[in-house]
Parts: structure tokens; sequence; C-alpha cells
């Protein structure tokens, strides 16, 4: 991954290049923002870059041993951390991580966990990780000019691996870098977040989006446009809604036999989908819950006829003109503490039968309101 592979944020990779040029190289930096953005490709140009021998003034050369070695994701001196499943370290799935890299750079957990077919197991950096990290990090740099660590969803670090690490990231041996990609900064250990250089990335310009879904679909501008506008600067969203429109289209019937049962109070209705929620796997269920938070927040959008605003494909809009008007002022809160209650209590192994099955229950309250 180069820089020029990156989608848009032409500002930031500009900012990281100068500050390499400028010798300004922090020992540990956390890129955050939100997901699909293109954080971990960023990362990888970036570790590149600063390898390089003959560094360009827009990005690595591609030609020296080290860019060659880059291309395979194999430099000796490059390293990796990401959430795995069945109490495993990451270095034990190393080469499923660097084929599931060769074939996307834009993708996010499920899409890893799908390709490890992790099932119904949770994404975790398990404890003994930092054992692992540590081991590697006191080597001595083998042949470049630093030693690179990049750590996809520090969130998703177990509290007694992150903890173990504070002296490593804090001070890392000469020549060491850390580079962490987060999705979520709030369950970024916050002792963790204080010893790293913060770089916000922001959602892609919606231009940018449009030109690269165009030249990677096919498609015509005002259809790229379209998906542009859906997935909200997200270009793993797109993805998901040209080619994965699979799940999208189970949640959103998910989602609709959800509601319908709650209106009409069909105690049957509910017990099914609520046994059907909670037979697919906890990481489909996480994401479920977000999809079902993300209808709320644009059904309630929609209501103030700002269609600019609202981001639904033609099914879910459809659906939303009868719907819309039972999510308001009124409930909108309350749905958002339920739904991401639930998530947290699935993401805490919680009873998923009891979860969803409470969750239903109360969807069928808050809708009367």
């Amino acid at each position: 991954m180069y820089f020029r592979d990156i989608i848009g944020l032409h500002d930031v990779k500009q900012h990281l290049i100068d500050s390499v040029q400028r010798g300004f190289i922090p020992h540990a930096r956390i890129f955050y923002g939100p997901e699909g953005v293109g954080k971990l490709p960023l990362a990888i140009a970036y570790a590149r870059y600063l390898n390089c021998a003959a560094r360009g003034a827009a990005d690595a050369c591609g030609e020296c041993p080290s860019c060659h070695k880059f291309d395979k994701l194999a430099h000796p001196d490059l390293h990796f951390v990401f959430p795995v499943v069945k109490s495993k370290v990451s270095d034990e799935y190393l080469p499923q991580w660097r084929e599931f890299l060769s074939q996307t750079t834009y993708f996010n957990l499920n899409g890893w966990l799908n390709f490890i077919n992790a099932q119904n197991a949770q994404g975790v950096i398990y404890s003994k990780e930092s054992d692992a990290i540590i081991r590697k990090l006191n080597l001595k740099v083998y042949e470049a000019l630093y030693k690179i660590m990049i750590v996809w969803l520090p969130e998703k670090m177990h509290d007694s691996c992150a903890n173990k690490l504070l002296k490593m990231v804090e001070e890392p041996p000469e020549h060491t870098i850390f580079l962490l990609v987060s999705e979520d900064r709030e369950n970024v250990l916050q002792t963790i977040w204080s010893r790293c250089q913060p770089l916000h990335i922001r959602a892609i310009e919606t231009e940018e989006m449009v030109a690269a879904i165009g030249k990677r679909f096919g498609l015509e501008q005002e259809s790229a446009r379209s998906y542009a506008h859906i997935a909200n600067g997200s270009f793993t969203k797109a993805i998901e809604l040209i080619e994965a429109s699979e799940q999208t289209q189970y949640f959103f019937e998910l989602f609709v036999t959800m509601m319908r049962a709650s209106v009409s109070r069909n105690i049957k209705g509910i017990k099914e989908v609520a046994a059907e929620m909670a037979g697919i796997g906890r990481e489909m269920q996480k994401s479920f819950i977000l999809y079902a938070l993300r209808m709320f927040r644009e059904y309630f959008v929609s209501n103030l006829n700002e269609p600019e605003m609202v981001y639904l494909n033609d099914e879910e809009r459809q659906f939303g003109d009868r719907f819309a008007p039972f999510i308001n002022e009124k409930n909108i809160e309350d749905f958002n503490h339920e739904f991401s209650l639930a998530h947290r209590q699935i993401e805490q192994n919680g009873n998923a039968k009891i979860i969803f099955l409470d969750l239903c229950l109360k969807v069928t309250v808050l809708l009367r309101k």
C-alpha cells in the first residue's frame, strides 16, 4: 500500500510526508476516525514511507528492497497485531492476514472475522499478545531504519494486555515505532491513548468517493454519487452496499420484521424474531444493532423533510414512508439508549436470547410513545 492508493485525504497524506521530511517522527501515533475511511492502509503506507531507502516528495519509491518486501507485507521489521479468536496471538493468523490484505484494503472487523471463519467468536487481542509484542520489539532492528508495530483496533485489546504494554509504548526501544489504528477512541485504554500522538482521519471527500466508486465498479456518475451519499464517507460501506448487499438486505428484513411484530404487539412474532437474532453470532448481532441504530437516526431525520441529510436506499426509504412517524422526539433517545445498552451487553457475552427478547419487548413499548 502506497499513499497514492488511498482514496482522498490528500492533506493528511501530505502532513505525514512533511513530518517525515522534517524529521518529526513520533514513537507512537494513533490514527482514529470512522470505519472505512482508510486508516489502516494509511498506517501501512506511512510505515512503508518511513523505511523506504529512496523516499520521493509524494510517496515511497517502490523500487528499493524495503518497498519490495512491503509489497508482500513480509518485511522483517514490520509487525502486526489485530483481533483474533480462540485465544491465539496474531502471528498464528499472519498468513491469512497477508492474504486478506492482498485482496482488500478497505474492510471492517466483521469482514476479517468472516474471512477466518470465526463463526460466533468475537475478535479480541488477548492478554498473551503483549508477551509476543515485547519479545519482538526488544530485538534489534533487522535491516530497516525503523522497527514498526501496527496495532489494528487497540480498543479490542484485553486490559491486561494493554497494561503490560504501557511502558513499551511510552518508552519503546530505539528506532521503534507504534502505529495504532482505532475506530472507537472511547474504548481505547486512556493510558494507552495518552502515550500516543493522535491523528484524526475524517470521512472521505464526496467527489473522491464518487470517482473511486465509479472507477472500481464501472458505475455511471449518478449511480456512484447515490452510493457515495449513502456510504457517507466510508469506502467500506460503499463496497458493502454494492458488493455485499446480502448482509445489508438481511439486516433490513430483520429490522422490518422486528418493527412490525412490535407495532402489532404480536408476541409469537416477537419471540421468533428475538430467537433469530440470538442465533446469528455475536459479531453479526452487534452489526445488526448498529444497523438498527442507524435506521432510527435516518427515520428520525427524515421527519424533518431534509432529504439531503438522509442516507437510505430505495427499500429503506419506502419502508420509512410509513414507519418514520413512529420515530420521534419522544422516543428517539430511548431507542438509542436501549440498543446501545444491548450492544454493550452482547460485547460482554450476555445471554443473547434474554437480551434480544427484552429488547423486542422494549421496542413494543417505545413505538407507542
